[in-house]
């Protein structure tokens, strides 16, 4: 059983970010599950469902949106990690074309892969 450490969450933090802003789709898509499943408010209003399921899936709809979201960049803002739980929460600023907006993602993982994932955007910012 691959349990992730705390060590391990905050790498994947870390390198979460960095793969976004890098627009490196395959690194960013590289550690979910097959059959992972992905809710965002943005996935409801881009496709009429906020659930993404499977990887391939969840690969084309973010190449989507790099496409549509011209200049994407993320800032960390915080972190909250939790091994017992294989799940981490990362805080952060998101900046697409015009758009800027606080938000948050949550992670969750088993046997080492991410098997759910769920975003969270707060109020645009000026």
């Amino acid at each position: 059983m691959t349990t992730l450490s705390r060590a391990d969450l905050i790498a994947h933090a870390e390198a979460w970010i960095r793969d976004w802003n890098a627009h490196d789709m395959d690194a960013v898509i590289a550690p979910w599950a097959e059959d992972g499943v992905f809710i965002s408010p943005v996935a409801a209003a881009v496709t009429g469902n906020p659930v993404i399921q499977g990887k391939a899936a969840l690969k084309a709809y973010w190449q989507g949106a790099l496409k549509r979201a011209g200049g994407l960049h993320f800032t960390p803002l915080s972190l909250q990690v939790d091994p017992e739980t294989q799940s981490l929460l990362v805080h952060y600023h998101s900046r697409a074309s015009a758009r800027q907006v606080r938000a948050a993602e949550l992670m969750v993982f088993e046997e080492g892969k991410q098997v759910r994932g769920e975003a969270f955007y707060g109020a645009e910012m000026p």
